[in-house]
């Protein structure tokens, strides 16, 4: 088994995990490079700290999910292709960012 796209995927996760603590942490200031910048969170400090934090807690979710998947599916479906696994491993990492800013959008709505 060739384990580069494992490292990748995991990388990928430690990533997400490692770019969401400071937002979690309210290190992030508002700006318009980085964090969950939309024109209301940007605009007002008093919502740019709770919807970053509340989205950076989802991209932990998101990167731990990430994680998991590199790590456990080569084991669960081990005579899977290496580009069949690779492709489900894409589907996780592009279909878990739309859940995570459609999560933090709805959650925006509330504050």
């Amino acid at each position: 088994m060739d384990w580069t796209l494992t490292i990748v995927f995991i990388a990928s996760g430690l990533l997400m995990i490692g770019l969401a603590i400071p937002m979690i942490r309210g290190n992030v200031t508002p700006n318009h490079w980085y964090g969950f910048r939309v024109k209301r969170t940007v605009e007002d400090p008093q919502i740019w700290y709770p919807a970053n934090t509340y989205a950076g807690k989802l991209m932990v979710v998101y990167g731990v999910v990430l994680v998991l998947a590199a790590i456990v599916l080569p084991f669960v479906l081990p005579d899977l292709a290496a580009d069949t696994l690779a492709w489900i491993m894409v589907a996780i990492l592009l279909g878990g960012l739309p859940i995570v800013v459609l999560l933090s959008w709805r959650y925006l709505r509330t504050l």
